[in-house]
């Protein structure tokens, strides 16, 4: 036993002798970590892109705050351009630094400071509008528009379903590239004007899976004309252009236009369209674009982002952060972009799951806030599922069934997910090949 503790009080006093001045304090990072787990009585995960093999840290111990693990992991991180997450339990994950992604504590910080720069309507009506100007500029839209051929349309003909249509869209945007959609339209003896939902996908696996057919296919039995479109690099786009180009911030701008071509194009070519009712809902990366296509186009009236928004995350791919529309007016996050719709109708659904999990407390009341301007605060609403995950399941589209059943005045007697057709992938294929 003498031996053992005589051997530990070694070691420990030859640490001690090299943490001098002339050394810099130096340790490897690695046994640094294994000191702070321990302090602090938690495990670290590191992500494969970080590699704490070899790495020596300077003045190691003094960024240790005993009171404080989030500010030792500060103090240890930003040394190498790593961040810090919190998991479940006492699981924390050492990851890269990543440009769109903050700690809720910072979307805080950002939404106090935007809430100082205006007070009333008209402070916030200028912001909006120096918004709009902005975040078109940064993205470059109207540069891409200039490039696009627009091609008359290629259609399918019309699949008839229980209540409703399919029938698939083509459109060339630039030489060789083009939009591939689908629309869904209601059928029967219905109103001569129907709305018109908008409908940006996320990443989940294609827009052909089942859980989006019903969702648009249910929308479209209650009397609203549905829209959806590839992501680009995805689906029939990864045919031309490679899915590795999904990852890059032309898909940002490509897939921003994709939406507000389709949105101009049903207004002017389908005379069954009420232009009073134009609507834009999308879950994840579909509610990113949700939120930009109402930014950009003010001819939506209703907006409805799924499992998006957060003062804290900007979304994790280029095509939807590949542009640097958060810069905007000195800078700016989802939540603000969002408000910009304002006093329209908007409905954002939130869960406990995902980063959306602060929105009942952090991001709704800003909107709130915002909407109160116009005494508006009914026309912004949050359901909140805190106990499901990142999905756009039953509930989430059961949300979005009730908003636009009260915003668009659809038929809710025509609610019914099981009579929606699923149909193969290769039937919602363009006629493009």
């Amino acid at each position: 036993m003498r031996k053992l503790l005589t051997t530990a009080l070694s070691a420990i006093s030859m640490m001690v002798m090299g943490q001098t001045f002339e050394t810099q304090y130096e340790r490897p990072v690695h046994d640094l970590m294994q000191d702070v787990a321990k302090r602090f009585g938690v495990k670290f995960k590191f992500d494969a892109n970080v590699d704490t093999v070899g790495k020596r840290l300077t003045y190691a111990d003094f960024r240790v705050r005993p009171y404080s693990l989030e500010m030792t992991l500060d103090n240890i991180c930003k040394h190498y351009d790593w961040n810090w997450w919190k998991q479940s339990g006492n699981l924390y994950k050492i990851k890269l630094y990543e440009y769109p992604r903050r700690h809720e504590q910072e979307g805080k910080l950002m939404l106090d400071y935007l809430s100082t720069l205006y007070n009333n309507k008209e402070q916030w009506e200028a912001r909006r509008d120096s918004l709009r100007r902005e975040v078109r500029q940064r993205l470059e839209l109207d540069a891409f528009l200039d490039s696009c051929v627009l091609g008359k349309p290629l259609l399918s003909k019309v699949r008839k379903h229980d209540g409703y249509t399919t029938q698939n869209i083509c459109i060339e945007l630039t030489p060789g590239q083009h939009l591939f959609g689908t629309i869904y339209s209601p059928s029967g003896k219905r109103a001569k004007k129907h709305a018109l939902i908008i409908c940006p996908d996320g990443h989940w696996p294609m827009r052909y899976r089942k859980d989006e057919q019903q969702r648009l296919g249910t929308l479209a039995r209650m009397g609203a004309v549905c829209v959806d479109f590839d992501l680009y690099g995805w689906g029939e786009s990864e045919k031309e252009v490679g899915a590795e180009a999904h990852h890059t911030s032309r898909a940002h701008v490509y897939q921003a236009a994709c939406g507000y071509i389709l949105l101009d194009y049903m207004l002017k070519n389908r005379k069954d369209i009420d232009p009073e009712r134009v609507g834009v809902m999308g879950g994840s990366g579909g509610g990113t674009h949700t939120v930009l296509l109402s930014l950009l186009d003010e001819r939506v009236t209703a907006s409805a982002p799924v499992v998006h928004l957060a003062s804290h995350f900007d979304g994790g791919c280029p095509c939807e952060s590949g542009k640097p529309v958060q810069l905007a007016a000195g800078g700016t996050c989802e939540p603000e972009l969002a408000a910009v719709i304002a006093p329209k109708p908007m409905l954002i659904v939130s869960d406990g799951g995902d980063w959306t999990s602060s929105v009942p407390t952090l991001e709704f009341p800003y909107l709130q806030r915002i909407y109160g301007f116009y005494d508006a605060k009914d026309k912004v609403r949050n359901v909140h599922l805190p106990n499901e995950r990142h999905d756009f399941k039953e509930n989430k589209r059961q949300a979005v069934y009730d908003f636009f059943i009260d915003v668009f005045q659809l038929d809710g007697s025509m609610l019914d997910e099981s009579k929606v057709t699923i149909e193969p992938e290769e039937a919602l294929k363009s006629l493009y090949k």
